[in-house]
């Protein structure tokens, strides 16, 4: 709890303690919620890991299916309007902003979600869809919309979501 609690403390520096950012943080409630509710969803109980994540969405105005699958000291920074679909996948360290969209384009019972690696930053409003891999250490830039996977360490940029960079 605390190491979760110090990745918000480490990246903004607007936050005062970690006693604010427990309570007065959406992004923490909203992964803490989703914890209780991907127990249930493991162990089948998935009307209640549903309802569980309603409650959160209704709360935090963030929306993490209990289905999705998050690695330690996720940050999720002015979360509102974030949308994790069930078969998503997100690594260790990352950061999304508001309005970051981890989508399928299918509607199949398959993988249809996005699998992120670690140390990755989507900016706000970010549309990341279906099911492809999203690198180690990449940047995904404000308002891109990315269908096609990302070699680590690759920076991606709106409005047409081309590569500006990519360090090897």
């Amino acid at each position: 709890m605390l190491e979760f609690l110090r990745a918000y403390k480490n990246y903004d520096p607007a936050a005062k303690s970690l006693l604010e950012i427990f309570f007065l943080y959406p992004g923490p409630r909203a992964l803490l919620i989703h914890r209780v509710a991907h127990f249930f969803y493991r162990i089948r109980l998935y009307f209640i890991a549903r309802l569980v994540a309603d409650v959160s969405r209704t709360i935090t105005g963030i929306e993490i299916h209990p289905g999705a699958q998050i690695g330690r000291r996720l940050v999720i920074d002015h979360g509102v309007g974030c949308v994790i679909g069930e078969t998503a996948i997100i690594g260790h360290d990352c950061v999304i902003f508001h309005g970051v969209t981890l989508g399928g384009t299918k509607f199949d019972p398959v993988k249809r979600h996005p699998t992120v690696g670690n140390n990755v930053m989507i900016g706000t409003g970010a549309k990341v869809l279906g099911p492809i891999h999203i690198g180690d250490r990449c940047k995904i830039g404000a308002n891109a919309v990315v269908m096609k996977d990302l070699p680590p360490d690759t920076i991606i940029v709106a409005p047409r979501s081309e590569i500006l960079q990519r360090t090897t």
